[in-house]
């Protein structure tokens, strides 16, 4: 068995410490994580949309200067993945439960009840829903995992150090990072983990729960989301078993798989040329707007700072929590890649497969809202399948998606036990089943407890704080980093 590392036994005990305060008394827990989650995003909101606007402009500056010719690895080493597997892993992990939640309810809320500029239900308003969509999972998004996955992967492949968080910050702190301050920075990046996907993990449930709900009338409640994440689990576990080769690389091209079907065929049942002109609309909008959106703070307007913090401020913690997650796995697959090479597969495609999402679930959302019937009055979760339920195939449709919400389930879980498992013990790339198998049950166990305490909003709030320190922490990566690759760029004389 690799060896477990203490930031094992300190995560697990920290975890331990937040659910048994979260089940004892959520009230108070929830209180106290909204208190310091409004406190950072009223505090420091500037302070995320400068870093994650640079993370943006530092991945372009690498992929477009000589620095891009650098491969991740040896350098007569070549990817490991086909093109295809390494972007259906990537996009599985990056995204996956999160695109099937929030692609038609996103963009219906920013026209309908909560617009980020216009009045509701104008025709600005449906123009700006799709743009900010777009803005919320676009570059920004990508750029956050892009930068640790690459920082990761350069110098796990091409430097041979331990694939940690910590062994990123060495040419910045040298040995510090090889002791206690290296274990700080390795535990944050686990609780960090943790607590993202075990959000998401309880989205999932909720929207597998709303969506047998619409089909088949059962109520949505805590008993049959414990059911769909005790079934979810065990395939995962077994899914996780089998290996990274095997278990991930094929549950990911069958999400693709069925992610594009179910697109494909929501683009010709639905409001087909509608879908097509906001795509292209808004591809526009967004390109045009761009700078203007990722440093719009809202000073002297305290309703849309709020909707800033509510909306922009979330996501980009949000992106930051699972960064840690997202980066190790896509470093893991993209060995052998060129930056530049590494760089467009990760920020550029995955956005615009987003953005071609975005307009084919919210614009058909949007349609049937203006039709007269309403959606936001429903649960986020029963929003997609509100949406089905007025076209062609409805019940087909709806199965569909709560497969593909299943199969996303089971390749984010499986990811996650998989990195948690190699950053705890100490970098290895092939952590023990027995360790895997830990951080799955723990990551299921985290989400079953808080949504039996109705504490997924507390740990939203705890998504927020846990994601505040690690964005320090991404900082560094990148200014080490640079330093590491820029004198590779002399050394080489690039």
């Amino acid at each position: 068995m690799k060896k477990i590392s203490n930031v094992f036994w300190i995560t697990i005990t920290m975890l331990l410490a937040a659910t048994v305060y979260a089940v004892v008394a959520p009230s108070s827990f929830e209180q106290v994580t909204a208190n310091i989650q409004a406190f950072i995003t009223s505090s420091f909101g500037w302070y995320y949309l400068i870093l994650v606007t640079a993370m943006v402009i530092f991945c372009i500056v690498l992929a477009l200067t000589p620095i891009g010719q650098i491969r991740l690895g040896k350098p007569d080493e070549r990817p490991e993945y086909s093109t295809a597997s390494w972007f259906a892993m990537l996009f599985s992990a990056g995204m996956g439960i999160g695109l099937v939640f929030w692609g038609a309810s996103e963009p219906v809320l920013h026209f309908a009840s909560n617009p980020p500029l216009a009045e509701a239900g104008s025709d600005q308003a449906l123009s700006d829903s799709m743009q900010y969509s777009f803005f919320h999972w676009g570059l920004h998004a990508w750029a956050i995992y892009a930068v640790v996955a690459l920082a990761l992967a350069y110098f796990k492949f091409r430097k041979g150090e331990p694939g940690l968080i910590s062994a990123t910050l060495v040419p910045l702190f040298g040995k510090k990072m090889r002791g206690g301050w290296g274990v700080a920075v390795d535990v944050l990046a686990v609780f960090a983990t943790v607590i993202g996907v075990a959000t998401t993990l309880g989205f999932g449930a909720i929207q597998i729960n709303g969506g047998l709900s619409y089909l088949f009338g059962i109520d949505i409640s805590f008993p049959w989301q414990l059911g769909i994440i005790v079934v979810v689990t065990v395939l995962f576990m077994i899914s996780a078993w089998s290996g990274i080769s095997k278990g991930i690389r094929y549950l990911s091209n069958t999400n693709m798989v069925l992610a594009l079907i179910l697109m494909v065929i929501m683009l010709i049942i639905g409001p087909t040329m509608l879908i097509l002109n906001l795509f292209t609309n808004s591809l526009g909008a967004y390109a045009q707007n761009l700078v203007e959106m990722s440093f719009r703070i809202a000073p002297l307007d305290e309703e849309n700072r709020s909707w800033i913090d509510g909306w922009t401020i979330f996501y980009w913690a949000w992106w930051i929590s699972w960064s840690p997650f997202v980066g190790i796995f896509i470093a893991r697959v993209s060995r052998g890649r060129t930056i530049r090479e590494f760089m467009a597969g990760v920020l550029l495609l995955p956005s615009l497969l987003g953005f071609f999402w975005f307009s084919v679930f919210g614009s058909s959302a949007i349609d049937v809202q203006k039709s007269g019937i309403d959606l936001t009055g429903l649960l986020t979760e029963e929003v997609l399948f509100a949406v089905f339920n007025e076209y062609q195939f409805g019940v087909i449709l709806s199965v569909l998606a709560i497969l593909l919400i299943t199969t996303f389930f089971i390749t984010s879980a499986d990811s996650a036990t998989y990195v948690l498992g190699m950053q705890t013990t100490n970098g290895s790339l092939t952590p023990s089943n027995a360790v895997q198998l830990t951080w799955g049950l723990a990551l299921s166990t985290v989400a079953v407890i808080l949504l039996s305490a109705n504490g997924l909003q507390a740990l939203q709030n705890a998504l927020i704080v846990a994601a505040f320190p690690f964005s320090f922490i991404i900082l560094l990566m990148m200014i080490s980093t640079y330093k590491s690759l820029n004198q590779e760029r002399k050394d080489l004389d690039l």
